[in-house]
């Protein structure tokens, strides 16, 4: 499931957890919050800007839950969190493409030099998924095109 690049919703915010908390913890943290907003658990007097306000409040529980409750759509939303994070944290020292970038056979890695000594290093399988990459000495990021 593809996130996008958009500006998203903090998902962990919406259910009240953190990116460190067990799946169990997420779970219970999301059915509490369900039961609490559920249409069906609105009083009948409450007024149509209420209900709808808690109606488009489940909704967006539901969603982070969709988001997190699932192991392979947590693991994208955690890795577009933390490469959107380093773009207002860290300063962008590059613009490569992959293919500029040398290739190690035997590591499977991606690997250029940083100005410090140190790597930028991004395996085969994480091309697809990684745009930003940290330097493994200092804390230049370079960001890969394709």
């Amino acid at each position: 499931m593809a996130l996008g690049r958009m500006e998203q919703k903090d998902w962990y915010k919406v259910l009240g957890a953190k990116p460190s908390d067990s799946p169990a913890e997420l779970k219970r943290k999301y059915q509490k919050l369900a039961l609490l907003y559920h249409p069906d658990k609105q009083a009948a007097s409450a007024a149509a800007v209420e209900a709808e306000e808690r109606t488009r409040r489940f909704q967006e529980i539901h969603q982070a839950w969709k988001v997190l409750g699932n192991e392979e759509t947590k693991q994208e939303y955690d890795l577009q969190q933390r490469e959107d994070n380093l773009t207002k944290e860290w300063p962008l020292h590059e613009q490569i493409y992959l293919e500029d970038m040398s290739w190690n056979e035997d590591e499977q890695l991606y690997t250029l030099s940083c100005r410090c000594g140190g790597n930028y290093s991004v395996s085969k399988s994480e091309t697809k998924d990684v745009s930003l990459v940290c330097c493994d000495t200092c804390s230049l990021v370079i960001e890969i095109l394709q």
